[in-house]
Order: C-alpha cells, then structure tokens, then sequence
C-alpha cells in the first residue's frame, strides 16, 4: 500500500497499470490495493486517462483531497503561522499573526498559537479534512523526546514543554530540518537527494539530508551553522563565542549594518533593490561570511548542492554573489560549480508547509496501519457515560 501511495504523490496521470510499472508488482495485484485504499477514502478517481495514450485508456488516480490532513505550526521571534495540507501537500488553509515573541514565556505564545491552530483546523473540517498529527517548527534545539525545546537563544525558551500546551499528538521540530524537509518533498530539485538547505532570520539554521533522509547527528542537534565561527576576533554572539555566523549574517546584524530600522527583510532587499550603499556593503559581507562557513560544510559533506531557503532567498540576488566566490576559493573539489548554489522557490513558506506535510506523511509511509487504526477506533468508540466520564 505504501508503493501506492508514494508513487501517487510522486506523479500525475498516474492508472492502476503506470504505477503498477512504477513499483514492480503486478497490475492485478496494484488494482486490489488500489481498492483497498479508494474504499479506506485514501484515493480517488478522476475519470479516463486522456486522450492519445496506447490502448485502452486506464482511470485516472489521485491521493484523496478530503480525509487526513496535517497540521502544521510555526514559532517566530516576531509571528505565529498554522495551516492544514492535504494528503498531496497542498496548503488547504493557512494563518498568521505578528506576535512579539522574544522574551515572552512560552505557556503565553503557546497558547496564542493554539488559536490560530484551531482556527484553521476549524476551516479544515469545513473541508472534510482532519489533521491527524500536529508538528511545530521552532527556532531552537529539540530534544530526542520531540516535544521539547531544550534551548531557543532567540525566543528565551528553556526547556518549554510544547506537547504539553498543544496535545500528546503534537512533535517538535526544528525549524531548518522542516525547511529541508520541504525542498525534498516540494522544491523541484530534479533528483536532488544529498544537499544542506540554509535558512535565516533572527538567527541561521541548516539542515543535511543524505540519500534522501534528514541527517540529526548524534543528540538531534546537527546543523547550527550559525554558530560557525567565521571570524573569531569578531563580535559577541548571543551564544557566548565570538565571530559566528550569525553576527555577520542574521538578521538584526544584516539590518544594523544597513542602517535599516523598520520593514526588517523586506526593507533590506528594498534597499538593497534601489542601489543603497550600506544595504548591498552589509549583503557582500553576509554573503562572504555565509560562503566561508558553507565551504567548510562543503568539503565535510560533499553535497550535490547548497539550498538557500526562507528569508534568506528573498536576498539572494545580492547575497550568493559572494557565497559562490568564496566556495570557488575555498572548496577542495574542483567539480564544484556556482550553479550548485540554488534559491528555494518555496521562501518564507518552506517551513510551515515542511510541518504540516510532515504530520500527514505518516498516512503515505504507512496507509495500512492508519486503516487498521480507523477500524479499531470504529469498533470501539469512546462514549461518554452520564457523569460525563469515558466508558
């Protein structure tokens, strides 16, 4: 069932005879799962394949735009997000608010967050969709538990307990890993399966996938690019080190060195966009210090290619510049090539959907257990006795 699924998500046109092709079993064996999932609601039809295809024309499938969905959620320093996907990762409904997040404790951002979360979850039912799971991105270090943010310099988190604010069924990610997460599923990459994706805003995360998979490291906390030194004679970081990344090229260090008081972002790549001086000097030097610590990252890892996502894309004209000069200068693999720096097409938008598409994407890796898991929950409904307890 789970070949199914995934080469459903992966194609369109897809018949019962292409994906049969597609996963090496035999039609008829594809076409009794293929029933099995049409009647568990998990796929649908869309009518006869179209016209000019050899033979006779197979009917058209499609993973389900009704039935399980996820939910996904974000944690800015300065906004909250949440939206519903469906089974083929399409963005069902989605909502923001700016929020002051930084210093705030995390029960009262938490619960503004359930909010929002249950408003779209409310315009999700309206849409016979139900989230299944609910994964939350944050700009911070996640424990192995996945419920917990050990650490958040840039919110003032320690050890917030998120599961226990949003549900036992909510997981905790960090926010470059579900970018990551996204270029692989969303991105367009055309077999792109070993790549670092680097995203900033209050601060830099990155994320390794190898071979098609999320790499965590030993304790979950691979990735902190932003606290590569670059430069250790430089500035005090927020960590406590001197010269990371992240005084060079995050956010209120990009802002601060272009003179750029309101707006944040977008005003800099305003600025930048109209010739200013300081806002395309203060891009070269982030550019240059993103280049010094990716090469390291380069010659560690060897990836096909370096992601740039979230904010960090919008910038990119100005930016990749001199990212791409100082990996020609200092990469040992000659084979390197400028073009192997991409732009996300996915931007600011990259994380929410890794989230949501992350809780539903259990459904596709395994369907069989989430029917089996339907069935049992029908033969044994919970009701309500009449004190009001479960029975």
């Amino acid at each position: 069932m789970a070949l199914v699924t995934q080469a459903l998500a992966a194609g369109e046109q897809n018949t019962r005879a292409t994906v049969a092709a597609a996963v090496g079993l035999t039609r008829a064996t594809v076409s009794t799962l293929v029933d099995e999932l049409l009647a568990a609601g998990l796929l649908k039809e869309l009518g006869a394949q179209r016209p000019g295809t050899v033979g006779r024309p197979g009917t058209v499938l499609a993973l389900a735009d009704t039935g399980p969905a996820g939910l996904g959620a974000e944690v800015g320093v300065d906004h909250l997000a949440a939206c519903v996907v469906d089974l083929r990762g399409a963005v069902r409904c989605r909502a923001e608010a700016p929020a002051a997040n930084r210093g705030r404790p995390a029960e009262a951002v938490l619960a503004d967050l359930a909010v929002l979360a249950a408003n779209v979850t409310g315009q999700a039912a309206a849409m016979r969709l139900r989230p299944v799971g609910t994964t939350v991105a944050v700009p911070g270090l996640v424990g192995r538990d996945r419920r917990t943010v050990l650490r958040a310099p840039n919110l003032g988190w320690e050890q917030a307990d998120v599961a226990a604010a949003l549900g036992p069924d909510t997981v905790v990610e960090n926010e470059a890993n579900l970018g990551a997460l996204a270029e692989l599923w969303f991105g367009g990459h055309d077999r792109l399966a070993d790549f670092v994706h680097v995203s900033a805003e209050i601060g830099i995360g990155a994320a390794v996938v190898v071979e098609g998979r999320l790499f965590r490291g030993a304790r979950g906390f691979a990735g902190e690019l932003g606290h590569v030194p670059v430069r250790p004679d430089g500035p005090l970081c927020s960590c406590g080190a001197h010269g990371c990344l992240e005084t060079f090229a995050g956010e209120e260090a990009l802002l601060r060195a272009a003179g750029v008081t309101a707006g944040r972002g977008p005003a800099l790549g305003a600025a930048a966009a109209t010739g200013d001086p300081a806002a395309l000097a203060a891009l070269a030097e982030a550019g240059a210090a993103l280049g010094i610590a990716l090469s390291g990252a380069v010659n560690l890892l060897d990836p096909q290619a370096v992601v740039v996502g979230g904010p960090l894309a919008e910038l990119a004209p100005w930016l990749l510049p001199g990212v791409r000069r100082e990996l020609a200068d200092r990469v040992t693999d000659r084979q390197w090539r400028p073009q192997d720096v991409v732009t996300s097409r996915l931007g600011r938008d990259g994380v929410l959907r890794g989230a949501a598409y992350s809780s539903v994407r259990a459904v596709l890796d395994d369907p069989a257990a989430w029917i089996i898991a339907g069935a049992e929950r029908s033969a044994n409904p919970v009701r309500t006795g009449p004190g009001g307890g479960r029975s």
